[in-house]
């Protein structure tokens, strides 16, 4: 009972950060996604609302669309995780999802004047916002989570990816049908962005010393929980980038990260794609069924957070045991049922749509197997290593689409989407291998506040010696 009250209230305000967390990544990857419906509606106005422009763009220049967020977006990376350290989370993720929600309103308004190269331009633009926000979500997470909570409480932020992806698929095509047409996708996804804004700004705080509204007992119990001094809010603490570049455990991270990515972005970029091309069907069914398989990934997040929780509580797995797996789990489910989507068509529909949705069902397990993996390693440096990981990984989406371009110059030909799927497959297999091996959960020597003071001393023999005498 003494241990309940402590924690303070039920809904506290490290769950009301939570949420807006959700609610964050959510409006995100709406607005991220919602490209690959857009662009089939744009080149196809006949299945959508047929009384807004169309244009005549080759899969090429498609797949350069698609691509062109993430060329903005692994730029920022690194500047999102120094200036959340440096100004605070709460302004700079602020910054970052209002600019990003502008972008998204101005984007029909750029392609009506300079149609696919200024499309690519605006989304480049839109990418460079949104970089700059998930080291910040990381580093919000590691100061607002206690150690016990951690894991649920990163996991339940994450869901939002599953219910961005669910939104942008499903929302975007009965938008794209609806009297606003295609360009109300761009508008919708604005309007979210500035209403989070709002309530962002209200609520949220850099720590829970800054917050207004939290309560005593569960500001000591967050504080306490951290274990950091009593001036660590007011400290930049340096970091030990040699320590960090040369940790085996975050060099596994890395790749096992562009390795997942690989994999879950030929699946999201692409599905609409391969439905209308190989599957044959028109765009109400195509907005339904490219839903579906994140519907199944938001359902099953849920399912791997209610079961982490239960094998932690018990003890029945460390969390470095539970981290791999359910990332094995993440990865080589979705090895076989890849290889699998390749050698159906469109007689084997039901088939395909069952595969895909297992495929990306199955994969929400690795936000608690290896996403999660940066706070694990360094929750000091929580958003200096997501703008590492993200930086690397977010190379991969840029990639990904261009390659698939390469590969299928028709998009009814199975044969071509079946090489593009297998890929996928094996490389999945190889990320998850390298995390088994070399990955942890463990926190690093390198992310105590004093690693840097403390290694300094090694190299001074007198200073220590005195002590020592």
């Amino acid at each position: 009972m003494t241990a309940e009250i402590n924690k303070g209230p039920l809904l506290g305000m490290r769950h009301v950060q939570t949420l807006l967390i959700f609610f964050n990544i959510t409006i995100l990857y709406i607005g991220r996604l919602n490209v690959g419906v857009s662009v089939v509606a744009m080149t196809n106005a006949d299945s959508t609302n047929p009384h807004f422009p169309e244009y005549d763009w080759s899969l090429t220049q498609r797949s350069f669309i698609i691509s062109s967020f993430f060329w903005g977006y692994i730029i920022t990376q690194f500047l999102g995780g120094y200036l959340c350290k440096r100004y605070g989370v709460k302004s700079v993720l602020f910054c970052g999802s209002f600019a990003s929600g502008v972008f998204s309103a101005l984007t029909p308004l750029f392609i009506s004047f300079g149609g696919w190269q200024a499309y690519c331009g605006i989304r480049v633009l839109m990418g460079c916002a949104q970089g700059l926000i998930f080291p910040c979500i990381y580093q919000h997470l590691a100061r607002w989570s206690p150690p016990a909570e951690r894991n649920r409480l990163g996991a339940l932020s994450h869901t939002g990816i599953e219910c961005g992806n669910v939104s942008a698929m499903f929302l975007s095509g009965m938008i794209a049908k609806s009297a606003i047409g295609w360009p109300g996708i761009s508008y919708v996804s604005a309007g979210l962005a500035f209403a989070w804004c709002a309530f962002w700004f209200i609520f949220a705080a850099n720590n829970a010393l800054e917050s207004r509204y939290i309560g005593e007992a569960e500001l000591h119990y967050i504080e306490s929980s951290l274990e950091h001094s009593e001036d660590y809010h007011k400290t930049l603490i340096p970091v030990p980038w040699m320590a960090i570049f040369t940790s085996t455990p975050f060099l596994a991270l890395i790749v096992t990260r562009c390795c997942e990515t690989w994999g879950l972005s030929t699946l999201q970029a692409q599905i609409p794609t391969y439905m209308n091309g190989v599957l044959g069907m028109d765009m109400k069914s195509n907005a339904f069924f490219s839903a579906l398989p994140f519907l199944a990934m938001w359902i099953m997040s849920y399912v791997y957070l209610i079961t982490s929780d239960f094998l932690l509580a018990g003890n029945r797995l460390s969390l470095t045991a539970l981290r791999k797996t359910f990332n094995s789990l993440a990865f080589w489910i979705p090895c076989a049922t890849l290889i699998g989507i390749g050698f159906l068509d469109m007689d084997q529909k039901n088939l395909a749509i069952a595969l895909m949705t297992i495929s990306v069902g199955v994969n929400s397990g690795a936000t608690i197997g290896s996403s999660l993996n940066t706070i694990d390693l360094s929750p000091n440096h929580a958003s200096i290593l997501m703008g590492i990981v993200n930086t690397a990984a977010n190379v991969v989406p840029i990639v990904t689409p261009l390659i698939v371009a390469w590969i299928v110059q028709e998009d009814d030909n199975r044969a071509e989407w079946q090489i593009v799927f297998i890929i996928a497959a094996v490389i999945f297999f190889i990320g998850n291998c390298v995390f088994l091996c070399f990955g942890t959960a463990v926190s690093q020597p390198w992310d105590a506040e004093d690693y840097l003071a403390v290694k300094e001393p090694e190299h001074n023999i007198t200073p220590a010696f005195t002590d020592s005498w």
